[in-house]
């Protein structure tokens, strides 16, 4: 199929990941265009579109003009930028499929749920062009004629980062895409994260708020913006599982999708996540200075090599059925073995100063 464009069922919100765009076509009109609806401009404009597709890619919010999202009956002026987004980078080249192992939590005729490693790029693209779960689903539906991994229409309808673990769902076809990117986009789905973060929790539940963007000093980086003037607003309720001394086990949940949210929101309210070594947390933040210790840190990271952050819960409605389906993931064995070694260190420390 041509990734001619992107179309209405690519309808998505990330988990921690902010619906990040990427700009896959653009088109700057003439001087002397005459007023024309946008969906008519572009139909003439690009091979194999039609002007169906155009229009659910409008509806969706995904035809920009100017840099703002456009309806299809938006007429075009002279000089107008008109600009076709996806939610992930261009695939430069043949996806290629690879027999990588899924953990496949759930399947049938119309979705796929995956409890994703940590570790594994979700999309081709930025120097990962092969090893990223999307050639592994091209492996897994190489005998299913009807899945094309290229075709926008299918596919991923969030994403996690590379070294987060937890549960993703997979349309498997548009209508399924389509219904389940309107729960992600109206909040619909339930998903819960589970990690472990530096320090004690001083309250047992709370909130934070406050606008992320991307950091004006490190681009690889998102950081936030209390005063919001920049960024985008962002909300972020956590529950205090487990106090484990210098280190706490928390519950997340999103009320927004932005860019690395958990990840910034905690480091925000000075509780980085443990081994996040994009912001910090692969330091010893909180301690001793003991030698003691600090090999039991390391021990530590070398447990967990990686931050640790699992997307645990995912609900939502069965796009054919309407059936509620929730799914529920173990904490992965590098997490629960790195909270089993907290757990030892904070019970003989308590013994020894017993003694």
């Amino acid at each position: 199929m041509s990734e001619d464009i992107y179309t209405g069922e690519e309808l998505l919100l990330t988990d921690e990941n902010e619906r990040e765009l990427y700009e896959h076509f653009r088109f700057v009109a003439d001087k002397g265009q005459t007023l024309l609806r946008v969906d008519k401009f572009l139909v003439t404009r690009m091979e194999n579109a039609s002007r169906n597709r155009i229009q659910q890619a409008a509806e969706a919010g995904c035809i920009l003009v100017n840099g703002k999202p456009v309806k299809s009956n938006y007429r075009v002026k002279p000089l107008d930028v008109v600009s076709i987004v996806m939610d992930r980078p261009r695939y430069e080249c043949e996806i290629i499929a690879q027999d990588i192992p899924l953990d496949i939590v759930y399947e049938d005729d119309d979705v796929l749920v995956v409890n994703k490693q940590a570790g594994l790029v979700v999309h081709p693209g930025h120097g990962n062009y092969s090893g990223t779960l999307v050639n592994a689903l091209a492996w897994h539906f190489r005998d299913t004629p009807d899945y094309d991994v290229s075709d926008p229409r299918l596919g991923l309808v969030h994403r996690i980062d590379k070294d987060t673990s937890g549960l993703l769902v997979i349309a498997k076809t548009p209508e399924a895409k389509t219904h389940l990117g309107l729960q992600f986009f109206n909040k619909t789905t339930q998903r819960k994260y589970v990690a472990v973060v530096w320090g004690s929790m001083e309250n047992e539940t709370g909130r934070i708020e406050g606008n992320i963007g991307r950091s004006l000093k490190d681009r690889l980086q998102m950081t936030v913006f209390p005063n919001g003037d920049y960024g985008k607003s962002a909300v972020t309720h956590y529950n205090t599982i487990e106090r484990l001394g210098y280190v706490s086990v928390v519950e997340c949940v999103l009320e927004t999708g932005r860019t690395h949210q958990i990840r910034v929101h905690m480091k925000h309210i000075g509780h980085t996540l443990f081994n996040d070594e994009r912001y910090g947390g692969d330091q010893i933040l909180r301690g001793t200075t003991f030698a003691k210790y600090r090999q039991f840190v390391q021990n530590c990271f070398d447990i967990c090599p990686r931050q640790a952050l699992h997307a645990k819960t995912l609900g939502f409605k069965h796009p054919r059925t309407g059936k509620d389906m929730f799914f529920d993931t173990e904490i992965p064995a590098d997490m629960q073995n790195l909270i089993g070694r907290w757990r030892q260190y904070i019970a003989s420390r308590d013994i020894n100063d017993e003694e």
